[in-house]
């Protein structure tokens, strides 16, 4: 039966009190917390960093064996080689994160592109073709010219996940391409008839057997992390 995971890009938001965290919450308690209402988070620490073995320990120890971490590729694979003679920094990348694979805690990698790196059919398929088979990629294009059927069609092959991502400057289409679903809801706000689109697309996915993940903005205010607990409590599908 397919899942939805629901969350956010982050959890270490003092900002967040009281709205989502009890106002008496520290905050090294707030992954604990969080993970008692939702069940997946999206993480941007690894995009700068590698993780340690003892981040990664206490991040298992803090949440229950159904949450899942989606951590987004370092950008010295998408932003510094733009994908380019990469296989020595995604080796020792996806080695970074082992402990989580070997947990059953790793959800997709989020590999996001620069907004200048234009579309490459061939560049694409030789960089899927050296992520390691049996992790999940998911790839977010943030150049308009990468939404085409020939890179559409080349994630299907490759088994990697068109990351849809909404925010006000772009929406990305909404297009399966890998057995499970990843979106990034990036506005500041949603009403509640958007919300409720948002629900409508996300159950056709799990009714079509798609595993789903999808993540609400962060920071400033606690807004996406209740965005997100509503969506897990409507239990849509």
């Amino acid at each position: 039966m397919a899942v939805l995971h629901a969350g956010t890009s982050g959890w270490a938001y003092p900002a967040w009190k009281p709205g989502f965290y009890p106002e008496k919450t520290p905050q090294k308690n707030f992954l604990k917390f969080y993970a008692t209402q939702l069940n997946a988070v999206e993480v941007n620490y690894t995009f700068r960093h590698m993780a340690s073995e003892k981040s990664l320990q206490n991040w298992i120890a803090d949440t229950p064996e159904s949450f899942r971490f989606c951590v987004k590729a370092h950008q010295a694979i998408t932003h510094i080689r733009r994908l380019k003679n990469v296989e020595d920094i995604l080796r020792r990348f996806v080695g970074s994160v082992e402990l989580l694979e070997r947990a059953g805690r790793l959800g997709p990698v989020l590999f996001q592109l620069p907004p200048n790196l234009k579309a490459d059919v061939t560049l694409l398929d030789e960089f899927l073709a050296q992520v390691p088979p049996g992790l999940r990629s998911a790839l977010e294009f943030r150049h308009e010219s990468w939404f085409t059927e020939p890179v559409f069609d080349t994630l299907r092959r490759r088994r990697a996940a068109l990351c849809v991502a909404e925010s006000e400057e772009r929406d990305t289409p909404d297009v399966a391409t890998a057995e499970f679903y990843y979106a990034r809801l990036r506005k500041g706000e949603y009403s509640a008839d958007e919300r409720r689109q948002s629900a409508e697309r996300i159950a056709a996915h799990l009714r079509s057997g798609r595993d789903v993940f999808v993540f609400y903005k962060h920071e400033e205010s606690p807004a996406g992390a209740l965005y997100a607990r509503g969506l897990l409590q409507a239990r849509p599908g």
